[in-house]
């Protein structure tokens, strides 16, 4: 189903899944950009920048091949003390300092709170970003809900509710204890992943437990790497997770067709179901998406009657064959409660 006009088509099983409330979204970097914050990628680069460090040949190449992780080890490895470690880490902190300027800052954060909030008024939420963006808008929105941050994590069991800073979060006195807990080197991902294994323990846990949905992520996101590691493991012990969503972009242009295919294919091999979306104007569409989506959410069954009189009365065109006008009108009739159904039941036919 579409949300927004060429926006992604959300599958029904999702839909349906959060419906449930079996749904959790996992967020990266790329919900902040609104704030102009950073991805990884570009987070590593200015941290050589501003820290007056020429990458190295070597250095340079773990930037080109996209290991930022691994880039950031070999920053810190420059001047091997815990000086110059919390020097690297207090500089990212110094990058990640939201700008609240623009009226859609924090628009996406919004949504993703009210749609990670079930029915029954829990919070299932996760971030790998560091930022404080989600606790800034709580705090405006006057939304209260359990922290939880790295490396001390819920079990996420059924009764588990909160957001779950899964790598770290900045706090609002640093201190050199919680600069040391950001997991953001390759060294900080082997413990959390590989020798203390906490961050792979939440991870495998959850992916058993319930459907979810990557958010804010780019295909060959280190982060998504280690994750993805961590459950091939379980695989191989015979666990069967639920089914996995991503929101990932294409490339418009002569090869779309192409470009689509392609980047679906790449999200499949990680054993991930894509929900593909055209890169414009600053993933735009993923953002619209998220905020009208969280809108006929929150608005429940009023939401769904909504679409049903909005659609009913519209006069299809052929583009709208492409833009999800059935899949909207049949989503919103097969609710179970069958109001939206009877809405529909009750409009006077229009005629053309």
């Amino acid at each position: 189903m579409q949300f927004v006009n060429n926006g992604p088509n959300i599958p029904e099983k999702l839909l349906q899944a959060h419906e449930e409330g079996k749904v959790v979204f996992f967020c990266g970097a790329g919900i902040s950009f609104p704030a102009k914050l950073p991805g990884f990628g570009g987070l590593v680069r200015s941290l050589y920048e501003n820290l007056g460090v020429v990458p190295s040949p070597i250095q340079e190449q773990t930037l080109k091949l996209g290991q930022f992780d691994t880039a950031v080890s070999l920053l810190e490895a420059t001047r091997p003390s815990s000086e110059w470690r919390n020097a690297v880490r207090k500089e990212l902190v110094n990058q990640l300092k939201p700008d609240y300027s623009d009226a859609n800052a924090t628009t996406t954060h919004k949504a993703l709170l009210q749609l990670a909030t079930t029915k029954d008024k829990r919070v299932r939420l996760i971030t790998t970003n560091f930022d404080r963006i989600f606790q800034d808008v709580s705090l405006s929105e006057k939304i209260d809900f359990p922290i939880f941050q790295a490396p001390l994590l819920p079990v996420p069991k059924s009764r588990w509710s909160g957001l779950v800073y899964l790598h770290g979060l900045i706090p609002e006195n640093i201190s050199d204890f919680d600069l040391d807990n950001l997991v953001i080197s390759s060294g900080d991902f082997g413990l959390a992943y590989l020798n203390e294994r906490w961050a792979s323990r939440f991870v495998s846990e959850l992916f058993r437990t319930y459907v979810v949905c990557f958010v804010g992520y780019s295909l060959n996101d280190p982060v998504l790497r280690y994750m993805m590691d961590a459950l091939a493991a379980d695989r191989l012990l015979g666990e069967s997770p639920p089914e996995m969503f991503a929101f990932g972009n294409y490339k418009t242009g002569k090869n779309e067709e192409k470009e689509y295919e392609h980047e679906k294919q790449n999200w499949l091999a990680k054993n991930v179901t894509p929900i593909l979306y055209k890169n414009h104007r600053h993933h735009y569409y993923l953002h619209k998406t998220l905020e009208k989506w969280s809108e006929t959410y929150r608005d429940g069954l009023v939401g769904k009657q909504q679409i049903v009189v909005t659609t009913a009365f519209t006069k299809p065109s052929e583009a709208d064959l492409d833009n999800g006008y059935a899949y909207r009108l049949a989503w919103a009739l097969s609710d179970p409660t069958g109001i939206p159904a009877k809405t529909f039941a009750q409009l006077t036919p229009s005629t053309y």
